[in-house]
């Protein structure tokens, strides 16, 4: 599976392989080109983050500004930042897709 978006910290993720398929979550590392640490801020902190391979991932057209920025300056984020991320993204980005907003 090809991703069309390039797997930058603060991207909005959702798991497509394993017994999280279907979670979303937020690029807080990169390792290398084919891994990525991710974290949803509930289950997954931000200091226990999840190894996941970027081919089991759907990359979405949205980077969390917050998230981004507080990763670049000060090296890490908090797990309420995140959360407020993903709901952000829920509210707004994915009730446009489905045309509801």
């Amino acid at each position: 599976m090809e991703n069309r978006y390039p797997a930058h910290i603060g991207r909005i993720v959702c798991e497509t392989r394993g017994r999280n398929a279907g979670v979303f979550s937020v690029i807080v590392g990169q390792i290398d080109n084919n891994l990525v640490l991710i974290a949803d801020g509930d289950k997954r902190k931000f200091d226990r983050p999840k190894k996941k391979n970027i081919n089991h991932l759907h990359l979405y057209n949205y980077v969390s500004p917050e998230v981004k920025n507080s990763i670049l300056q000060t090296g890490r984020v908090t797990d309420g930042k995140l959360r407020y991320a993903l709901h952000t993204f829920r509210s707004f980005y994915l009730a446009r897709e489905e045309g509801t907003h």
